[in-house]
């Protein structure tokens, strides 16, 4: 029972991340997801776009990484693409928060969640690259969708974008291209700034 104990201890402990507001509005602009709705578009997008992977990637692996990516955030707080401050200390508080909470399962599921995590974070094999396809895709896809509603409001600039997104490619060219598409779009109606 104590497996068990610990198991639903983390299950009840991760709940917290549908509280973790993002910055991204829902498609149709009425509100800003949380994380719990991006892992689970994630998870979603991972099973209907994968033949648009560079490389073959096993779901397996794929699904449950876009599911924990951000659980750290329970601790750590989301921090936006585009926070330059965030970003600088991103990595230290989430790799303390992947401490605590992954800490928190038996053994076994808590180290194989923390490598799929640092999997993630270190972006190299086929699987952590389409994942980050998808997490970069994602918001850019709702920013479409709600009429550049948080790329309005942050001021955000091609640029800033295209930083993000400098190694999206290396997961999937079509995405990446359809990507681009879509930022093009928004350049012209005036919602990201040229520069």
């Amino acid at each position: 029972m104590e497996r068990l104990q610990q198991q639903m201890k983390f299950i009840l402990e991760v709940d917290k991340v549908k509280q973790i507001i993002r910055q991204t509005y829902l498609a149709d602009g009425s509100r800003k997801e949380n994380d719990a709705e991006h892992s689970w578009h994630l998870a979603l997008m991972a099973v209907l776009l994968k033949e648009y992977a560079n490389e073959e990637v096993d779901l397996a692996k794929v699904i449950p990484m876009v599911l924990l990516h951000d659980l750290v955030e329970i601790d750590a707080g989301d921090t936006y693409a585009y926070d330059q401050a965030g970003l600088a200390t991103q990595r230290a508080r989430e790799t303390k928060a992947a401490d605590r909470i992954f800490g928190m399962l038996p053994e076994d599921q808590g180290t194989k969640f923390r490598n799929l995590w640092e999997e993630f974070e270190a972006y190299e094999t086929a699987e952590a690259k389409f994942a980050h396809v998808l997490d970069n895709c994602q918001p850019l896809l709702l920013n479409d969708a709600s009429g550049g509603k948080s790329w309005k409001e942050h001021t955000v600039h091609k640029s800033q974008i295209y930083k993000r997104n400098e190694h999206t490619a290396e997961g999937s060219r079509e995405i990446w291209e359809y990507m681009q598409q879509l930022i093009d779009k928004h350049i012209q109606l005036g919602h990201v700034i040229d520069d």
